[in-house]
C-alpha cells in the first residue's frame, strides 16, 4: 500500500487522542503553524506534521513502548531534517494544554 493510500486509511481511523490533538492543531490554531494529519514522509506516515517547521508530532499508544522500529524511524526522520515530538495518548487526553505548550515551544524554536 502506498504512503498516500495508508495516510487516507489512517485519517478515517483516528484514535481519540489523535482527534483531540487534531482539533487543536488544525486551521493554523497554534501559532499560525500549518499542520497536516497522517502526512507521508519518505517511507513513513507521520500522525501530524508541520512541513514549514519540519516538525512531526506523534500520538503513541502502549504498542510504542520501547519500540526499536520507532527509534529507527525517528533516526531516519532526523537525518532528513525533521524533529519528532512523541506524546502518550493518555497525556494528550488528560494534559492537552501541557502537550500543546510543548508543541508551541518547538514551533517557536524552529522559527529562530
Amino acid at each position: 500500500m502506498s504512503g498516500i493510500a495508508t495516510a487516507r486509511r489512517l485519517r478515517t481511523a483516528m484514535t481519540d487522542a489523535e482527534r483531540r490533538l487534531w482539533s487543536r492543531l488544525r486551521n493554523r490554531q497554534l501559532a499560525g503553524a500549518k499542520f497536516r494529519r497522517q502526512f507521508p514522509i519518505g517511507p513513513f506516515v507521520a500522525d501530524f506534521a508541520c512541513p514549514e517547521c519540519r516538525l512531526i508530532v506523534e500520538a503513541d499508544g502502549g504498542q510504542h513502548a520501547d519500540s526499536i522500529a520507532d527509534t529507527r524511524r525517528a533516526a531516519w526522520l532526523a537525518e532528513h531534517g525533521w524533529r519528532v515530538l512523541r506524546f502518550w495518548n493518555t497525556d494528550i487526553l488528560t494534559r492537552t494544554d501541557d502537550v500543546l505548550a510543548t508543541i508551541l515551544a518547538a514551533i517557536v524554536q524552529s522559527d529562530q
